[in-house]
């Protein structure tokens, strides 16, 4: 059987968090693994985790319990300085507000090159605006924007920016947090088929984290989809978007607008709501490579 190149694997993974009345697990047990060079899509409503995910796979967030091997390795298990570094490199994050995680005091330039100057990957001052300017190129901007603030800039130049900004320290894996919610549609897909030539070009591996279901479909190999702090159906992009097993999925799927607006006026939306807490769920293979969260009868 051929060995799978994993450069992510996630197990049993949990976040809890206290929200002054009670515990709750934020992420609550997830298992997944992310092959090297492939876009891993991670969707899911708001507030389902899938950030929180994201955020412990980069080391913003503490892990609960359970485990994240990144290279095989424990990410916990990451002490000494000259690993910790060699991680930060690798393991980038373009966050979802290109507003917000921008630093509003810096130059463009300043804000791309800050990663080169923690790591000392530039001798020279006109290395270190070379560099900046090969960046800003190959994220599709102007070499000019270097010298400019954040605010002159609409949200997709910003996101862009931020793109740069996670590229400078040459990557293998950039968790996207939702990199094109904050966008306007006319943008998204920009913006998407930019992190789609990037990733030919640098062979690189995602976390697509995303609440659009179809953007998600275009991008990624595979599927996870999160609800309530549960991976509740998990496959090949294709085969989720074609045979949704799980009804939060469907639910999902049937919220996607039709080109159609005649169509789209008659169809009826799927509807999910969990009424309770069942036990004896369990990770069921449907198909080769399609997993289901249901019980022994396929119910969820």
């Amino acid at each position: 059987m051929k060995e799978i190149n994993k450069i992510l694997e996630v197990e049993e993974l949990v976040h809890t968090y206290d929200n002054g009345t009670q515990r709750v697990n934020a992420v609550d047990g997830i298992s997944f693994y992310i092959k090297k060079g492939e876009t891993f899509g991670l969707v899911g409503e708001s507030g389902c985790g899938k950030t929180t995910m994201g955020r412990m796979i980069v080391k913003l967030l503490d892990i609960t319990s359970g485990t994240i091997r990144y290279k095989g390795k424990n990410i916990t298990e990451i002490h000494n300085k000259k690993e910790q570094m060699q991680f930060r490199q690798e393991v980038q994050i373009v966050f979802q507000d290109p507003y917000a995680s921008l630093d509003p005091r810096k130059k463009v330039r300043d804000i791309i090159a800050e990663g080169l100057d923690i790591h000392n990957m530039v001798n020279s001052k006109k290395e270190r605006n070379d560099r900046v300017n090969q960046l800003l190129q190959t994220v599709g901007l102007n070499m000019d924007f270097a010298s400019r603030y954040p605010h002159e800039f609409s949200g997709g130049q910003r996101q862009r920016i931020g793109i740069a900004r996670a590229l400078a320290l040459s990557p293998q894996l950039i968790v996207c947090d939702e990199p094109i919610s904050a966008l306007d549609v006319s943008i998204q897909a920009q913006v998407v088929n930019l992190l789609k030539k990037l990733q030919k070009n640098n062979m690189l591996t995602y976390l697509f984290i995303a609440h659009d279901l179809s953007m998600v479909k275009y991008i990624s190999d595979r599927i996870g989809v999160m609800y309530k702090g549960k991976l509740v159906e998990l496959g090949e992009a294709d085969e989720i978007y074609r045979n949704p097993i799980h009804p939060y999925t469907k639910s999902l799927i049937s919220a996607i607008p039709l080109p159609d607006p005649y169509s789209e006026r008659e169809r009826k939306r799927e509807i999910f709501m969990l009424h309770s807490d069942k036990k004896n769920l369990f990770w069921r293979e449907i198909k080769t490579g399609h997993f289901v969260y249901c019980d022994e009868k396929g119910d969820f």
